[in-house]
């Protein structure tokens, strides 16, 4: 409870980080909704939901309560067969809760020590199971909040000490140990830029994360130099931006050490006033490179095809709907391509599913090819595939790129001493003007597949009726 109410998490208002956070773990594991949940001493209270509903439920009936007693996952693939939750209200028919999968997140007390104060969990009103990798996912996402928990505790404290630190100079030792300690938990650091003469000054966790010795303090324009060029415009801009309107800024930028390391950091400011007047800029600093390495690895998961490596049905659908918005806008050519295997059914029947997993994955390393690197290639059905060519030169000529890959589609797969052939069929259209949507489009393009797939049968049947 201590541990709890010392992050002033409780009954605070909604917040993106941690809405973006449920969104993902409802896209990542499949479930309709996804919760952050924070387990008071009577109560368990909702800060944030997928399905955007929050608030509060006696902690008696709350499933988190014992999830916070374990350390791993707790995963209830039919609630109506637990008999904690038989006379839940939350698992009642027609629309209760028959799925749960929930991972403890854990904060630490001031002495250090984790304790579990709530959890990120999944839940469906239909029974489901959840495997290794969804666990792990799970695992993954409770890390990242309480990263996220972490992070906005040191920064919430930090950034209120570097403001008030001229108008509370009789408190300035008990908040400069309280200050680094922020530091050291969240690698974190205060700065002031003077815009009289644009004197830098640093807390030792900014000389930290800059790699330099405390008091090698640079010029303004060096310090810029960590910064590559696009994030030095972004912070420069900025800085300009909260200067001209008084507005506070926090981004997250690329950024190289003094050892040439590629980091990522993420800086908050804002201004320093005096009678009104605006003297000086003062912020946080922070490195957040495993924070951002963990989430674009986990947004890198929710969007790919874990047998095959290319992208899945959610990622096409997003990036179809942009594509089509740049060619109907820019005037730019846009190919479809669908891809259906041939006898794939059969290869699973005959050789097994080792084998169709084979083939998927020979599918997709095809699809990955170097003469195919200006595409977007994804899995969109279970054995059904598609192609999006925006490049000006291979969408001139369709003809070659479906005789190509139907081509490179076919290839043996043999397996235990039988040998069967994989192989592919390809329907392939440009996107005109007067199609203008997605559903419109992707038909367009099935129709030809249709097509191509019933000559291709009757290619095969065509030898036999001569012969009769």
């Amino acid at each position: 409870m201590a541990a709890l109410q010392a992050l002033a998490l409780l009954d605070s208002e909604p917040e993106r980080e941690f809405d973006a956070l449920v969104a993902l773990a409802a896209e990542m594991l499949g479930c309709p909704n996804a919760l952050l949940t924070l387990v008071d001493s009577n109560r368990l209270w909702i800060k944030a939901a997928s399905d955007g509903e929050r608030g509060e439920i006696s902690r008696e009936i709350g499933m988190c309560n014992y999830t916070i007693l374990g350390k791993e996952p707790m995963v209830i693939e039919d609630v109506s067969s637990d008999l904690r939750f038989v006379a839940n209200p939350w698992t009642q028919p027609p629309d209760g809760i028959r799925f749960y999968a929930g991972a403890p997140v854990n904060a630490r007390d001031a002495r250090g020590e984790y304790y579990a104060i709530g959890s990120i969990c999944v839940v469906d009103t239909v029974p489901r199971s959840l495997n290794d990798a969804g666990r792990k996912a799970l695992t993954h996402l409770a890390t990242l909040a309480e990263a996220m928990i972490a992070a906005r505790s040191a920064a919430r404290e930090a950034i209120a000490i570097a403001t008030t630190a001229d108008r509370q100079a009789a408190a300035l030792a008990r908040q400069d140990r309280v200050f680094r300690q922020a530091e050291r938990m969240a690698a974190i650091g205060s700065w002031r830029v003077s815009l009289a003469d644009d004197k830098l000054q640093w807390s030792d966790g900014v000389y930290h994360i800059h790699g330099l010795p405390i008091g090698d303090l640079p010029e303004m324009p060096v310090a810029m130099e960590f910064y590559p060029p696009h994030a030095r415009d972004e912070m420069n801009a900025s800085l300009r931006r909260t200067i001209e309107t008084g507005a506070p800024f926090d981004i997250e930028v690329d950024f190289k050490n003094a050892q040439g390391e590629q980091r990522r950091v993420r800086v908050l400011g804002e201004c320093e006033t005096v009678d009104g007047q605006t003297i000086a800029l003062v912020g946080v600093f922070q490195d957040v490179t495993e924070r951002h390495a963990l989430e674009v690895n986990l947004r890198r998961s929710a969007n790919t095809d874990s047998l095959t490596g290319i992208a899945n049905r959610a990622a096409f659908d997003r990036t179809l709907d942009a594509a089509m918005t740049r060619s109907h806008t820019d005037g730019t050519p846009l190919l479809l391509a669908l891809v259906d295997l041939d006898g794939f059914k059969a290869i699973n029947d005959t050789l097994g599913h080792t084998a169709g997993d084979d083939v998927l994955r020979g599918v997709g390393r095809i699809l990955k090819a170097p003469w195919l690197k200006n595409s977007f290639a994804a899995r969109v059905g279970g054995d059904e595939f598609a192609i999006l060519i925006e490049d000006p030169g291979m969408a001139a000529n369709p003809g070659y790129i479906s005789a190509r890959l139907e081509e490179a589609l076919r290839f043996p797969i043999a397996l235990n001493g039988l040998a069967m052939v994989s192989a592919g069929t390809v329907g392939i259209t440009a996107l005109d003007r007067d199609c203008l949507s997605v559903r419109d489009f992707i038909h367009r393009a099935d129709t030809i597949l249709y097509q191509a797939k019933r000559a291709r049968v009757g290619e095969r049947r065509r030898p036999n009726r001569d012969a009769a």
